[in-house]
């Protein structure tokens, strides 16, 4: 009887591991959970800032075939450009990233 318990157990244990193993699999690589096409490729430029503009303007031009949020844009815009704050002045220049397709 007891090593039938202990068999029952073992592969109680066998079983839960082997499901949290798929369950990390699937986090790991999400991709291979569902289909993606091609991303698209990130390229810097630098932009003279005009009179009227923000970050979150310039966010609203660029981010366009990215896959980041305005509100992720604009924090990439401040960590690429060493800003701690989001002014930005006319006749400044600014890195900023955009984004294009492979084949574009």
């Amino acid at each position: 009887m007891r090593n039938v318990q202990r068999r029952r157990l073992r592969i109680f244990v066998f079983v839960i591991l082997l499901f949290g193993l798929i369950l990390l699999g699937c986090a790991m690589f999400p991709s291979m959970a569902r289909e993606e096409g091609p991303r698209p490729a990130a390229y810097y430029k630098s932009i003279q800032i005009e009179e009227g503009d923000s970050l979150w303007k310039i966010a609203g031009r660029y981010k366009q075939g990215g896959n980041l949020t305005t509100a992720d844009y604009v924090d990439k815009l401040k960590t690429i450009n060493r800003l701690t704050e989001d002014t930005i002045h006319a006749g400044q220049y600014l890195t900023i990233v955009y984004y294009k397709s492979a084949g574009r």
